[in-house]
């Protein structure tokens, strides 16, 4: 009897241990065999940054290994390794490592021209994006594309999960607002992978070019899938925490309220001198974030840090509040805030006192035409 139990325990381990196998994520740069045949004896150009890992090894470097030719790798806002300013323009260069050169997509152009592309066969993007509207992963996504379609250049996807992909919310971007922090009619919170964003991109002909687009999908992911991120994707959001609080509090970057640039605790609180509080924050000058807002100047706002809710939705309730608590109330809002927002009528909606449950009103029809749109690409 004994020995029955024994057996029955063990094969319930196994197909335990199995089962938890097979559930196991697995990215698609990990499933190489699914893709090596689409490089093999040709000449590559790689879109990645300091996130296009595979395990402890990055992308360039495996394909490297694999006797695959790089020719170029291109790199987004925040630079190759990912350590550079959010705005500052990066320059080109020689990458130490592997000798192969470096060519900046956020320095003297954000589109890869005729020269940039001269000999590569096929591109390679591979970048951990948040799913947010205004983080510029998608946008430089946009301009690779439609590089790609103008030159006869196939682009393959390696698809990577959206942290932020359990929800959909905010105002539907206003195409008179376009711009690198909002490039297509979408909401704030899109709830797409990147390789779905693509196939978005191309299906709805936001591109000049159309080009030859081939997706890598992950296995078992779905929208619900909890996935932290195991490198921080830009300087200023270096936790699970701070990228579930980015889409709210990106917000106040179009104001004069800091989300704790210059801190040990970037988009995980926000302050400014003039909120009333007992918590408060110094900005300092330091690596990611050279010139903070009121820098070494004392700020009192709101600690999120260890807040028990994880964000299903768009808060809008902090920055009513502190527009309401804003002295010079004509200082409040800077010539950036429309372009997050993706209109003008977010910013006149809290000037004139709107609640938060009467703006997010105004957003639902449009959020209701997106997820039509949206179904249409969804892999997952």
């Amino acid at each position: 009897m004994m020995a029955k139990i024994k057996q029955i325990i063990c094969i319930s381990l196994v197909l335990f241990t199995f089962s938890a196998q097979a559930q196991k994520l697995v990215l698609a740069a990990e499933r190489t065999n699914n893709y090596l045949n689409h490089l093999e004896n040709k000449s590559i150009g790689v879109i990645s940054n300091q996130t296009s890992m595979i395990n402890d090894t990055h992308l360039v470097d495996s394909l490297l290994s694999l006797g695959i030719n790089i020719v170029s790798v291109f790199s987004p806002e925040h630079g190759f390794r990912g350590k550079a300013d959010a705005g500052a323009k990066i320059k080109d260069r020689i990458d130490a490592e592997t000798g192969i050169p470096i060519i900046s997509l956020y320095g003297k152009n954000k589109k890869p021209n005729a020269e940039q592309l001269k000999g590569i066969d096929i591109l390679v993007f591979d970048i951990q994006d948040v799913g947010v509207r205004f983080y510029t992963y998608i946008s430089t996504l946009h301009y690779v594309m439609e590089a790609a379609g103008k030159f006869n250049i196939p682009l393959l996807v390696l698809d990577r999960p959206n942290p932020n992909g359990h929800y959909v919310d905010g105002p539907i971007l206003d195409t008179n607002f376009r711009s690198f922090v909002g490039m297509h009619p979408i909401p704030i919170v899109h709830g797409m992978t990147i390789g779905e964003y693509a196939k978005m991109i191309l299906g709805e002909n936001w591109i000049l070019n159309k080009c030859e687009l081939i997706v890598i999908e992950m296995e078992n992911y779905s929208q619900n899938t909890n996935y932290s991120l195991p490198i921080k994707p830009s300087p200023n959001l270096p936790n699970t925490r701070a990228v579930n609080l980015y889409p709210s509090l990106c917000l106040f970057e179009g104001t004069n309220i800091s989300v704790g640039r210059g801190t040990n605790y970037p988009f995980q609180h926000f302050g400014s001198p003039y909120l009333e509080s007992n918590y408060s924050f110094t900005p300092k000058s330091g690596e990611g974030s050279k010139y903070p807002k009121h820098e070494n100047i004392l700020c009192f706002g709101t600690d999120l840090r260890n807040q028990e809710n994880y964000l299903t939705n768009i808060n809008l309730n902090w920055i009513i509040q502190a527009y309401k608590q804003c002295y010079e109330k004509e200082d409040f809002f800077n010539n950036f805030f429309n372009k997050l927002a993706g209109n003008d009528i977010l910013k006149s909606q809290i000037i004139a006192g709107n609640t938060a449950k009467e703006i997010k009103a105004s957003w639902r029809d449009g959020l209701e035409d997106f997820k039509k749109i949206r179904r249409k690409y969804l892999i997952y």
